[in-house]
């Protein structure tokens, strides 16, 4: 049986989730100033305990159009570098899984954007606080991080038939 499955969509405007056989949850990404915070990820993902965490698998951004910048390539790549540090030296099983490939599944017969995500969290897990604090619009990051973990939860389904 499974018991928690973690999804992560990195990146400062992310978010992680957790879906457990009793339902779901999701909280902004853990930041520190503008770096990601691995100290309370760490903590977050101890007292949790996951099985499995699905982390979205990604490469340099485009912003309006054209390349992302250098710096904040560099930027994104070492908090990434920071997630998987704290997986592997926490010694949880986890797998990288491209935007492509978790959308194909949980998103499915939808437009596969942003909106499609946030629908699907309200309609399949609507207790999940999509805006967290002051927000006054759904955080998608929250919503890809939950989509995250619902593609973990799907793929252990199959994995356990």
């Amino acid at each position: 049986m499974m018991r928690a499955v973690v999804g992560i969509d990195p990146g400062k405007a992310g978010g992680v989730a957790l879906i457990t056989p009793t339902g779901a949850s999701g909280l902004p990404m853990p930041l520190v100033g503008k770096e990601i915070d691995g100290r309370y990820l760490a903590q977050w993902l101890r007292r949790v305990g996951p099985e499995l965490v699905i982390v979205e698998k990604v490469g340099a951004a485009r912003v309006n159009g054209r390349p992302q910048g250098g710096t904040s390539m560099f930027t994104f790549g070492t908090g990434f570098g920071k997630l998987l540090g704290v997986l592997e030296a926490m010694g949880i099983p986890h797998r990288l899984v491209t935007p492509q490939t978790w959308k194909a599944v949980v998103l499915k017969g939808t437009a596969k954007d942003k909106a499609a995500a946030i629908e699907f969290v309200h309609r399949a897990y609507p207790l999940v606080d999509l805006m967290p604090g002051r927000c006054r619009t759904p955080q998608d990051g929250i919503a890809d991080a939950v989509c995250l973990a619902e593609y973990g939860r799907q793929l252990m389904t199959r994995e356990a038939e």
